[in-house]
């Protein structure tokens, strides 16, 4: 069941992240789940390390949605994005 969870709102996180960014029509919902999930882990450890505790609630969320739309810039620097055809 935690498995379960953990790819519902790793997709929803994704998917916002991606509306943020406007990558939406470029990402489908794997991406969104992997990009969602691995955006959380790197939004938690940088919030970590500027010692800014993550109690729960709307900072979690908002917390993830910023590492997700970090992940996001990074693969569009590596040029991730411009490689991926749009799907419509």
């Amino acid at each position: 069941m935690n498995l379960l969870m953990t790819i519902i709102i790793g997709g929803v996180i994704g998917w916002l992240a991606s509306i943020l960014m406007k990558t939406n029509a470029q990402m489908g919902l794997v991406a969104n789940i992997i990009v969602g999930i691995i955006g959380s882990f790197l939004g938690t450890a940088i919030a970590g390390a500027l010692g800014m505790p993550i109690q729960g609630g709307a900072e979690s969320w908002i917390v993830a949605i910023a590492g997700a739309a970090l992940l996001i810039v990074i693969l569009r620097a590596l040029g991730v994005f411009s490689r991926l055809p749009a799907w419509r």
